[in-house]
């Protein structure tokens, strides 16, 4: 028998009413305290005493709070509707509001605002719950659930999961959007409990959350999947993982059989299901055993539920049907209206009972897992003045307008359906497209194509300066490492977002385009800027060498920092390791060495052949001479050729894939136990002795754990005291390594942050030409001045090659710059 049925009736109890059953169980983690199932009880009953006993309707603003949480259980246990508002939209809530003039409003926090002490509304018995489709954007048609429709689902879905009182859940969604209500339901009914937090899978603490809690499930919409694959879900260890479950629209089948084939391998179960709000959550799961095989089917219905197909259309009855819509405070009276739910999903049967989504038969979309209106957004903009037609796709809602500025209509859009700007696709095109019957053309506005928009956000156009490529070309999916972009490119593009967002977000490299967009324009003032610990210990590197070949200092170990650095950038953006990846990589090192080696060649005689094709590190003799200069270059160089073709050997990669930590580990331990016995002058230059260095960046790069960090801590400062005879570099390089493992971030005052950004981003240009720069200003000036006129020298041939690649590529990229910088405030 379900856990949610009563062991003496075998009728499901009211969830909100029962909680003491579960007595000293945990039901609710937050900000890592838990709280008991007898807690939360008399959290419920003391918000329940506060809200009274007379029919009322209350408004709860849906954070995931305890608080906030036990106010809607009260309203539910109290038999007052609720109307659920998203939290921290404030336009959302004010809308539900004004249409529905709700008698009380629970605030975050579970702050109670009583508007009047009784009601003014006919509120009819059945009715508990109010609900936007999707909970997304505070429109004033809701659809109107009953207890009994909250009920029947919750039983239905727990016993199609399996949930019982020893699985934990983490909240990934919103509990004003029905499937994050879902899991609320669900688990406080079977005695299970959920860790409560905001944020997405990306967000910094997510998965410590998870592996501190013993976590055992989370649901995704599409778009979490996306998020999974930017930070490598697939590497990841999560031991007390038992099941994911995946609604809020249609996930390619090539994702489900992935992901499914995934949780056979780690032990955990991938739940497809689906469902629409005017089904209270769900109406159908996918048995985890058939997922790979069948990764198009959405399953069969839940138990108590069933579908029909008439004229193609998907048809739905069940328990957890809707009573029907509300439009205005006058339908709140309203029993059921509705017996059947036609989704408008265009479905079929296959012989063996499964059914499976072909199309959508209605005018709505589903772009991050929000069910959107388009007929409802063309209404909103007509509302607001715009004349536009709107179509869209489940990744983004295309508008064309005749009457107004793109600006404007994306955040009339984004303001009605809670849709991050990158989403919404808007063309100015001057007549709006008719069919010759003169109704609207909606479907050639997808043939409009994303290449013609107008409004490319500012993320954008800063990876479009950075890259070199057309802002038009970027797609909101993709991220900087899917564009392209390596450990060169990386410094320009962080310093950007650092000024374009005011903080980093934490892997924001593997963060989509859309979900770094979203952010944009919340950027923080300051004097005080941060910058990201590569990036500054890059500038610091460079700065040291060229201080210590120009007489300034005499602290060595700048250039094996900078090979350490590498080593990071390396695991970071080169894998997993594909030859096109790999190639590019070496390509945009070795090029403009080699072409500035060559014009050397001309001009002076201290250079040799085997300088142009950067092999005198293997060949040359070991005194040092002017043919030395380059060896950090080469030894990067050959690391990368033959470490990338060793990674392209299948059974190499597959290793590094599934060990991501030991396999790095174990390779920076033979190599240092082989550097530790090499011999002779130029042993801390030759690529076969350093690439411990190497190694050691990308082993610091891939560390999870403090015990990890602690581990690559003593490497670091075993191995640098064992090879450098030299103290000073040793400890150069110890402090460098240490700075990676252990501060993301360094604070600078504005003014730094700038020119650092501009040294680290210069810093091959910069290592290639100070040679050649500072003997003559040394000898003309002072080592001082020698330092800013090689870092000075570099920085300007970095920005003539950048600009001499935009314009092969057709676009100037001081244009894309100067327009960056004009868009930002106080830039």
């Amino acid at each position: 028998m379900s856990l949610l049925s009563d062991p003496t009736t075998g009728t499901p109890p009211w969830f909100a009413d029962d909680l003491v059953r579960h007595g000293d169980r945990p039901a609710l983690v937050h900000c890592g305290r838990p709280l008991s199932y007898l807690q939360l009880d008399d959290l419920v009953g003391a918000a329940a005493a506060r809200l009274g006993p007379r029919p009322r309707l209350v408004l709860v603003e849906a954070a995931n709070d305890p608080e906030t949480l036990a106010a809607y259980l009260a309203a539910l246990r109290n038999r007052q509707p609720v109307l659920l508002a998203p939290n921290g939209r404030a336009e959302a809530a004010r809308r539900l509001v004004d249409a529905y003039d709700p008698d009380v409003v629970v605030g975050p926090g579970g702050a109670i605002e009583e508007r009047r002490r009784g009601t003014v509304h006919e509120l009819h018995p059945d009715l508990s719950l109010l609900l936007s489709t999707s909970g997304s954007t505070g429109a004033s048609k809701v659809v109107r659930l009953s207890r009994a429709n909250l009920q029947s689902n919750a039983t239905a879905i727990a016993s199609a999961l399996g949930i019982t009182a020893e699985d934990r859940a983490i909240t990934t969604l919103s509990v004003a959007y029905c499937y994050g209500l879902s899991v609320l339901h669900t688990h406080l009914g079977a005695g299970a409990s959920i860790v409560l937090r905001e944020g997405s899978v990306m967000d910094p603490g997510f998965w410590d959350d998870v592996r501190q809690h013993g976590v055992t499930s989370f649901a995704g919409v599409p778009h979490t999947f996306d998020l999974l694959d930017r930070i490598r879900f697939e590497e990841m260890h999560v031991p007390s993982l038992r099941s994911i479950t995946q609604a809020g629209g249609r996930l390619d089948p090539a994702s489900v059989r992935r992901f499914a084939e995934l949780g056979r391998r780690r032990g955990w179960d991938l739940h497809v299901m689906y469902g629409q709000t005017e089904a209270t959550a769900r109406m159908a799961c996918l048995p985890p055993e058939l997922a790979v095989e069948r990764p198009a089917s959405v399953g069969v219905p839940i138990a108590g539920g069933s579908f029909e197909i008439d004229e193609g259309e998907l048809v739905y009855r069940g328990p957890n049907v809707m009573l029907g819509y509300a439009e205005s405070r006058a339908d709140l009276a309203l029993g059921r209206v509705v017996h059947e739910l036609r989704t408008g999903d265009l479905g079929r049967r296959d012989g063996d009972g499964l059914y499976e989504i072909v199309g959508r038969r209605g005018r709505f979309v589903k772009p991050f897992g929000l069910r959107i209106d388009l007929d409802g957004v063309e209404t909103h903009l007509r509302r607001c003045g715009i004349d536009a037609l709107c179509s869209g796709d489940d990744r983004r809602v295309v508008v064309a307008v005749a009457n107004a500025e793109p600006a404007l209509v994306i955040e009339a859009v984004r303001e009605h359906a809670g849709l991050p700007p990158s989403a919404i696709e808007v063309h100015a095109i001057g007549d709006l497209p008719r069919l010759d019957n003169g109704k609207a053309d909606h479907a050639s506005l997808l043939k409009l194509g994303r290449g013609e928009t107008e409004t490319c956000g500012r993320v954008r156009e800063l990876y479009a300066a950075a890259l070199g490529i057309d802002p038009r070309s970027i797609d909101e999916g993709a991220s900087f490492i899917d564009l392209g972009g390596d450990s060169l490119t990386y410094v320009e593009a962080s310093i950007g977002l650092e000024e374009l967002l005011g903080e980093l977000p934490e892997g924001w490299p593997t963060s989509t385009v859309a979900a770094l967009e979203t952010h944009a324009g919340e950027r923080r003032g300051g004097f005080v800027r941060w910058i990201e610990t590569t990036v500054a210990l890059r500038a610091g590197a460079l700065g040291l060498i060229v201080a210590t070949h120009a007489g300034l200092t005499d602290l060595r170990g700048g250039a094996h920092v900078l090979l350490a650095i590498a080593g990071w950038n390396f695991a970071r953006f080169q894998l997993p390791a594909t030859p096109t990846r790999l190639a590019t990589s070496v390509a945009r090192v070795a090029l403009p060495t080699i072409v500035w080696i060559a014009l050397l060649l001309i001009v002076t005689d201290d250079y040799a052949l085997h300088n142009l094709l950067l092999v005198h590190s293997q060949v040359g003799p070991e005194p040092w001479d002017p043919r030395w200069r380059y060896w950090f270059v080469e030894a990067l160089v050959q690391t990368l050729v033959v470490g990338g073709a060793l990674l392209c050997v299948p059974v190499v990669r597959r290793s590094e894939r599934r060990h991501p930590f030991s396999f790095p580990m174990t390779a920076l331990l033979v190599a240092l136990a082989f550097a530790v016995q090499g011999s002779g002058d130029r042993v801390i230059h030759r690529p076969q002795t350093i690439v411990w260095i190497f190694l050691l960046g990308w082993v610091a790069q891939r560390t999870v754990t403090t015990s990890q960090r602690l581990a690559v801590s003593v490497v670091a400062v075993v191995g640098a005291n064992v090879f450098f005879v030299d103290p000073e570099r040793e400890g150069v390089v110890t402090i460098a390594v240490l700075l990676l493992l252990w501060v993301r971030a360094v604070p600078v005052v504005r003014p730094i942050h700038r020119v650092a950004g501009t040294v680290a981003s210069a810093s091959l240009w910069i290592y290639l030409v100070h040679w050649q720069v500072y003997p003559t200003v040394v000898a003309a000036i002072s080592p001082a001045a020698a330092t800013v006129a090689s870092l000075a020298a570099g920085v300007a041939l970095d920005n003539g090659a950048g600009r001499v690649l935009a314009l092969a590529r057709g676009r100037r990229r001081s244009d894309v710059a100067d327009e960056l910088r004009e868009s930002m405030p106080g830039a």
